[in-house]
């Protein structure tokens, strides 16, 4: 795949033949076809990991309102809501059903 650049022709976008040695030191990965946004990209995931194992560790020291509305409020509100319009016979089941139906889509998120 080639990117057509007006003053300098056409030229790979993936890293190719044109890297130089001056290239290689200012992106030591371009000879793999990393480009410096590819690179910002791996390096604002590594923050934001790095971040969520800190918030875990803080859960602990949170009022208990913010700990609730961070861990348990966001599916409750979700399992109330569905219980709200099934209205089924047995309410407390199925909302016990429904949050170990659907814990996972939150457990990422604390």
């Amino acid at each position: 795949m080639y990117v057509s650049l007006r003053s300098h022709g056409r030229r790979p976008i993936y890293g190719g033949t044109h890297s130089s040695k001056s290239n290689t030191a200012e992106n030591p990965h371009s000879e793999y076809g990393l480009t410096e946004n590819i690179q910002r990209i791996v390096e604002n995931e590594k923050a934001n990991t790095e971040k969520v194992s800190k918030q875990k560790v803080d859960l602990q020291s949170l009022p208990t309102r913010a700990y609730l509305d961070q861990t348990v409020v966001p599916i409750l509100l979700l399992g109330l809501s569905v219980l709200a319009k099934e209205r089924p016979a047995n309410p407390i089941e199925f909302l016990a059903a429904f949050l170990l139906k659907n814990k996972s889509q939150f457990e990422d998120r604390n």
